[in-house]
């Protein structure tokens, strides 16, 4: 598939403003956005006005918005990082690719502005492979194919559920490990995109992602919040949550996962020090999170995804929700999505 064969009006690009100020911001990705709609939905606790640039076909939506939608009392689940998850809810559009508002256009190694826009689509209009590992990287990809031994019964792949990609400068890395690396960068482009093998967990981040909202919309749910969360990712773990539900999901329902290819440049935001502080309790519940989604098996009744999702939250609150309050907060809030879910697109 080529980028000129990508049907624009099948994609929504969701950007969650937690800066008011998106001059720069759009402004760099004007030549890979232009023919796209953006939603922008801006954090609930952010006071000053949005400066969003002429020229682009874009729809806003503010902390007024989300409570005619939602209410008054469920606007509180899309604050911080959240907030792009109302534009998931809003959209009716196949494809949804959200990238964060510190991110702008990596370079290749030849020194080409990446349209990460156009390689999130082509990732997922292609299959995925996770049943069976190809060692030459997404067999879809061009330059590449099947090695000699993949079976030919599996070369139609399954849907490709989620496209994960990556970043250049500012790794998306845990707050202790940047905080002891304080000078670490990220420079290593590597050229692949490959499938996540399923029953293999993975912890998906927020800052650079598509997905297909037809076929997992509802798994992309915004749940497990730290009690002092804060506005750097080194103080969240929403996506990462977020990011093993969905993979759970996908395999469960027979759909894969790729990450790799395309590459955003991340700018320096934050201080992972003063961050480490916030980030210890996201790093227990994690310790915690990984034998419950090694051990998960959802019913075989469960075929759909909001079905698949309040399973979860069941044994969210079963196995885990003696442990730790927050597990017991998060599956309510799966509940409260899939409500909300189905209510906002009840219509169509």
């Amino acid at each position: 598939m080529s980028v000129a064969e990508i049907n624009k009006n099948e994609v929504d690009i969701v950007i969650g403003a937690l800066n008011a100020d998106l001059t720069q911001f759009l402004s760099s990705w004007r030549t890979f956005f232009s023919g796209f709609h953006l939603i922008v939905v801006k954090d609930p606790e952010l006071k000053e006005e949005l400066n969003i640039p002429e020229g682009f076909d874009v729809d806003v939506y503010t902390k007024t918005d989300m409570e005619k939608v939602l209410g008054s009392t469920n606007s509180t689940m899309f604050s911080g990082y959240s907030c792009r998850y109302f534009g998931y809810l809003v959209s009716k559009k196949k494809y949804i690719v959200s990238i964060d508002d510190d991110c702008v256009p990596a370079k290749d190694p030849q020194g080409f502005l990446v349209d990460a826009v156009s390689q999130h689509v082509i990732n997922l209009e292609t299959p995925a492979t996770p049943l069976f590992f190809n060692t030459l990287y997404d067999p879809y990809c061009e330059g590449a194919d099947f090695v000699r031994g993949y079976p030919f019964s599996l070369r139609s792949g399954v849907p490709c559920a989620a496209s994960c990609g990556l970043w250049l400068n500012l790794a998306d890395l845990d707050a202790p490990t940047q905080a002891l690396k304080t000078e670490q960068r990220n420079t290593s482009y590597v050229d692949a995109v490959m499938t996540v093998p399923a029953k293999a967990m993975l912890p998906i981040s927020g800052i650079n992602i598509a997905f297909n909202r037809e076929l997992v919309g509802p798994a992309l749910v915004p749940a497990l919040r730290l009690a002092g969360e804060g506005k750097v990712r080194w103080e969240t773990l929403e996506d990462v949550w977020c990011g093993m539900c969905l993979k759970h999901i996908s395999d469960h329902l027979g759909y894969g996962v790729k990450t790799g290819k395309p590459y955003v440049w991340r700018n320096e935001r934050g201080d992972a020090v003063e961050s480490l502080r916030k980030k210890w309790e996201g790093m227990k519940l994690m310790e915690k999170s990984v034998p419950f989604f090694e051990s998960l098996k959802l019913p075989e009744s469960a075929l759909k995804v909001e079905d698949c999702v309040i399973e979860l939250a069941k044994a969210v609150k079963e196995q885990l929700g003696s442990d730790d309050p927050a597990f017991t907060q998060a599956a309510d809030a799966m509940v409260k999505w899939i409500q909300l879910w189905n209510s906002v697109n009840s219509s169509g």
